[in-house]
C-alpha cells in the first residue's frame, strides 16, 4: 500500500481494548493508518471489518522483545512509514511486596519497560532518518506515586517514566517528541476480574491492604475516565507545539499528582540543610552536562 505524505501511521501495542483501542479508533476515524498489536489477532475482527486495509492486525505479546522489530518492519513494508509509536500494552497487578513473586514482578517489568524499550529501539532509526515522529508512553498516575498493594505495577511504570525522560532528551535533537501519559481510572477492562492480576493473598496483610484490594475490584465499570475523550486529548496534545513531557490524564490524576509533588517539594525544603551537610565544606556547585 502506498501512502500520501499527509497520512499518519500509528503503531499501537495493546490496541484491542481500553485506551489503545480508543486511540486506534480515533486515528482510523481521522483517515489515518494503524498497526495494532494484541496477544490474539482475532480480537481485531471488528476493526478490520470497519476499516479494511487501513488497519493492520499483528499478533504479538510485548513481553516477546525479540518480536518488536518484526512488527515495525511489517508496518514499514505495508504503509511505508511510522509517525507515532504508542506503547500501551500492559496490565495491572495487586499484591504486597511479600505476596508478589519474582515471576510476577518480572512480568510487570517486561510489560511496562522491556517491551516498550524494544519497540523504541526498533522504530528510532526510521524516525531519526525522517527527522520527525512521536513516541507515546502510556504510564499511569501510578508511575509517579504509589501506595500499598500496587508496588509491582508502579515499579514497572516508575521505570518506564525514568527511562522515557532520558529518552526524550536523547531524541529531541532529531525532531522526535516523547509524551508520557499518566491516566487515572478510565472506563476500560483494567479493573476487570479476568484482567487485573491479583497475587495469592496473605491474611497477615488483610487489615493493611484489604480496602485497596476491594477498591481496585469495585472500580470496574464505574471509572470516571472516558477512553474516547482521552484519545482526543492525547491527539490534541501531540499536535501542540508546547506539549509537556508528562500529561496527567483525568481530574483524579491532576489532584493526586499535585498533592504528591507538593508534599515532595515540602520534604526537600524541610530537609535541605541536612541534605547539604553531607557535602565536603566550601565546595563549589557541581557542573554537569545536563
Amino acid at each position: 500500500m502506498t501512502t500520501t505524505n499527509e497520512t499518519k501511521t500509528w503503531i499501537i501495542t495493546g490496541a484491542s481494548s481500553g485506551l489503545g483501542l480508543a486511540l486506534a479508533e480515533a486515528a482510523l476515524a481521522a483517515g489515518e493508518h494503524v498497526i495494532g498489536t494484541a496477544r490474539r489477532a482475532d480480537r481485531f475482527d471488528g476493526l478490520r471489518a470497519r476499516y479494511g486495509d487501513r488497519f493492520l492486525a499483528v499478533e504479538h505479546d510485548v513481553r516477546d522483545t525479540g518480536g518488536a522489530a518484526a512488527v515495525v518492519q511489517r508496518a514499514l513494508e505495508v504503509f511505508g512509514r511510522v509517525d507515532v509509536l504508542v506503547n500501551n500494552a500492559g496490565a495491572g497487578q495487586v499484591g504486597t511486596a511479600e505476596e508478589i513473586t519474582d515471576a510476577a514482578l518480572r512480568a510487570m517489568l517486561e510489560q511496562h519497560l522491556l517491551g516498550p524499550a524494544a519497540y523504541v529501539r526498533a522504530v528510532l532509526p526510521h524516525l531519526r532518518e525522517r527527522g520527525s515522529g512521536a513516541i507515546v508512553q502510556m504510564s499511569s498516575q501510578g508511575g509517579r506515586m504509589s501506595f500499598p498493594a500496587v508496588g509491582s505495577y508502579s515499579a514497572g511504570k516508575f521505570a518506564l517514566e525514568g527511562w522515557s525522560e532520558a529518552l526524550a532528551g536523547e531524541v529531541a535533537p532529531f525532531g522526535i517528541r516523547v509524551l508520557i501519559v499518566e491516566p487515572s481510572r478510565f472506563r476500560t477492562a483494567f479493573n476487570a476480574a479476568d484482567v487485573l492480576h491479583t497475587a495469592r493473598q496473605s491474611s497477615v496483610y488483610d487489615e493493611v491492604v484489604g480496602a485497596v484490594r476491594a477498591n481496585m475490584a469495585e472500580a470496574d465499570g464505574v471509572q470516571e475516565g472516558d477512553p474516547a475523550r482521552a484519545a482526543r486529548v492525547i491527539r490534541d496534545v501531540l499536535d501542540a507545539p508546547d506539549a509537556p513531557l508528562r500529561l496527567p490524564l483525568g481530574a483524579e490524576a491532576v489532584r493526586n499528582l499535585t498533592r504528591v509533588y507538593r508534599a515532595a517539594l515540602d520534604d526537600v525544603g524541610k530537609w535541605a540543610s541536612v541534605s547539604g551537610s553531607a557535602d565536603f565544606p566550601n565546595m563549589p556547585p557541581a557542573v554537569r552536562a545536563f
